[in-house]
């Protein structure tokens, strides 16, 4: 990961180094998921390094499938403070069960792909018109 800026002048370069939208960051702040910005005397929004610092979170989090929702109460618990962690160590640990279901279940995909590939290479070098077994779905 990219060395994290202790500050970033403007929703433009907070979107660049997060990878989200200047939308969905402006639709984060609306809907409670992110605070809002700091603004200069410009009216143009400022993020802190902790702020960036929970944008990327928020990306991870969401790229494994947690629901806006999910994070959204995650999130009101941080603001509680230390009183909550016991809560978001939880939250943490199903959500890691949840994304170590998905990896197992994407690793047994990839290994049914790697046999059909195997078996079509196998076919090609020793053909058996007869041999239809590899498109079975329930191998």
């Amino acid at each position: 990961m990219r060395d994290i800026l202790e500050t970033v002048s403007s929703i433009q370069q907070a979107a660049e180094f997060t990878g989200l939208s200047e939308d969905t960051i402006r639709y984060y702040e609306k809907i409670g998921l992110l605070p809002y910005a700091d603004r200069k005397a410009n009216g143009h929004r400022t993020y802190s390094k902790h702020q960036l610092e929970g944008m990327v979170f928020l990306t991870r989090l969401k790229a494994t499938g947690m629901t806006l929702e999910e994070m959204k109460r995650y999130r009101k618990l941080s603001e509680q403070g230390t009183v909550s962690i016991p809560q978001r160590i939880s939250i943490l640990k199903e959500h890691k069960k949840r994304v170590q279901s998905e990896i197992s279940r994407s690793l047994e995909t990839q290994r049914i792909i790697d046999y059909k590939i195997e078996h079509y290479n196998e076919v090609m070098l020793n053909p058996d018109l007869n041999n239809t077994a590899c498109d079975s779905i329930e191998e």
